[in-house]
């Protein structure tokens, strides 16, 4: 038998990689060690030894920051990609040992998290009691980032999200209703026309949440301009403070259904319209990265919510519908 020179060279610890990986990531010692968990003199160690074991420079160290070498730029790429294929094994493994078991990282957005987490959290706990559910409240972007790195399996939020290597199990669909201050015109209101936002201050959330962009979207197709809509000259992190302004006379708004009940109930300046039908939607679904090793269990996972969140004024879809365009 012919053994190569390849499998006669010293092979490199996962240790000795995952340092290097959080190296490259932070070019920093400190928090580099911080962020996987080491301390700086171990992680300094397994660099080096990793260093010693390739026969290659990685790092360029300064006594003020710590740079890639043109070697550390090519192979950490390298790194990322070994450890990430070790975690999709350790999942597998994972999955094939028992189902609904083990760590589940949910990535959640602001504008669902605290209207749909009770639900979640109490069908978990009731249905699946040895899962570790672990939630990560972020917007659209970084939710799809971590996913499609592995740092999140599965996340909530609205659709379409038309992300290659991303496949959506739809949930249900929920209508818009517009808030307004007490004494609006429009306000306790029932089939308001879109067109009538035209004539609206509308308040919106700050940019990269996916609720800015629907609510653009529905000025868009009321006729109120082009793809940035109506002038926008006060904007909110969250729907709690947006409401808040709108109590406070500063303009209205526009709530998903699920978000009424909790956000209104807080002032009694304020009043609910509804448009008429077909009212602006948003769809809210599960997604996962396509040949999840968990494919199965989120697909059960997906049918389950969809029974637990029927009490709630939203249309529960079944598991095999498209998302729509955004109406």
């Amino acid at each position: 038998m012919t053994v190569s020179n390849t499998s006669k060279r010293r092979q490199p610890s996962l240790a000795q990689l995952r340092a290097f990986s959080a190296v490259a990531e932070h070019l920093h010692f400190r928090d580099a060690a911080a962020a996987i968990g080491m301390s700086q003199p171990a992680l300094s160690g397994a660099v080096a030894a990793l260093e010693e074991t390739l026969g290659v420079t990685l790092l360029e160290r300064t006594t003020r920051k710590v740079l890639l070498s043109p070697a550390g730029e090519r192979l950490a790429v390298r790194a990322k990609a070994v450890l990430e294929e070790v975690v999709a094994l350790l999942e597998e493994a994972e999955a094939v040992r028992a189902p609904f078991t083990g760590a589940l990282r949910l990535g959640v957005i602001p504008t669902v998290a605290p209207y749909l987490l009770p639900t979640v959290l109490r069908l978990v706990h009731d249905r699946y009691p040895d899962l570790d559910l672990q939630v990560h409240e972020e917007q659209t972007a970084n939710l799809l980032e971590g996913l499609t790195t592995g740092r999140l399996d599965l996340l909530l939020l609205a659709v379409p999200l038309r992300v290659p290597g991303v496949v959506e199990l739809p949930l249900f669909d929920e209508d818009f209703v517009l808030v307004t201050p007490l004494g609006h015109p429009l306000g306790g209101r029932s089939g308001i026309p879109r067109e009538a936002l035209r004539e609206l201050n509308l308040l919106l959330l700050d940019e990269g949440h996916c609720l800015r962009d629907q609510a653009l979207d529905i000025c868009r197709e009321a006729g109120v301009g082009g793809r940035e809509g109506t002038p926008v000259t006060t904007t909110a992190a969250g729907l709690s403070t947006l409401v808040q302004l709108v109590a406070g006379g500063l303009g209205v708004t526009l709530l998903p259904r699920t978000a009424v009940r909790v956000e209104t109930t807080r002032s009694d300046r304020l009043l609910t319209g509804y448009f008429s039908e077909p009212a602006p939607t948003r769809r809210i679904a599960l997604a996962m990265r396509t040949g999840a090793a968990r494919r199965a269990e989120y697909q059960e996972l997906a049918a389950a919510l969809r029974e637990a969140l029927r009490p709630l004024p939203v249309r529960v879809l079944g598991g095999d519908r498209p998302a729509p365009a955004v109406r």
